[in-house]
């Protein structure tokens, strides 16, 4: 276990690598924000989180940094090969991103808001170049996000269960918490759902040969 937590750090095609996670964690915190504005939902652990932060007043960030945190712990105990540089960089810089970009934002948001119509054509575009940051962003193989560890681990060691169904109760217990803190629960939760698989599919059919 600890020569494949060590093969997380050394890797072929390292630059290649570093280079795809930083389009894919800057995209994600970049999108995660417009999604914020645009008010048509975000995905289920930053809907989460962004609930946790209504309630306390801490920053998006530390809440989603420290969300990751506490489920960090369990993947290191139970699987160290599951962490690697893109763990921390995903637990730690994404949230950060996504409240930088968000006071960049509201200053260029107009008074009275945004129209529907361009409210649709932002979504729209963020929703594609999050879905390719994502795709290239585990594509990158340099490891997961503790949220996204966890279902992980739970189908390995309960072999009984399947990934995809643990995922799917996974994503709808955290969804239905922050939906509960008074998150917006809407078309973004929807597609990233749906489309984000088979757009990692999608990426490593077409790229996956520049890291070998």
């Amino acid at each position: 276990m600890l020569k494949k937590f060590i093969a997380h750090f050394v890797r072929p095609r390292m630059g290649r690598r570093l280079l795809a996670l930083t389009f894919g964690l800057t995209g994600i915190g970049a999108c995660v924000a417009v999604f914020r504005i645009v008010g048509f939902g975000t995905d289920p652990c930053s809907t989460f989180t962004i609930g946790v932060s209504a309630r306390t007043g801490v920053s998006f960030g530390t809440c989603q940094m420290l969300f990751n945190l506490l489920m960090f712990f369990p993947v290191i105990r139970y699987d160290l090969s599951r962490i690697g540089i893109g763990t921390i960089g995903n637990m730690v810089c994404v949230g950060y991103i996504a409240d930088f970009c968000m006071n960049v934002l509201r200053a260029w948001i107009p008074e009275d808001g945004l129209s529907m119509a361009a409210r649709i054509g932002i979504f729209t575009l963020s929703m594609a170049v999050f879905l390719a940051a994502a795709s290239f962003y585990m594509v990158a193989d340099l490891g997961v996000a503790p949220y996204d560890a966890i279902p992980q681990l739970i189908a390995a060691r309960v072999h009984r269960l399947h990934y995809r169904g643990v995922r799917m109760l996974w994503d709808i217990s955290i969804l239905s918490m922050g939906f509960l803190l008074g998150s917006t629960v809407g078309l973004t939760t929807l597609i990233t759902g749906f489309c984000l698989g088979p757009a990692i599919v999608f990426v490593s059919k077409h790229v996956g040969r520049w890291f070998e």
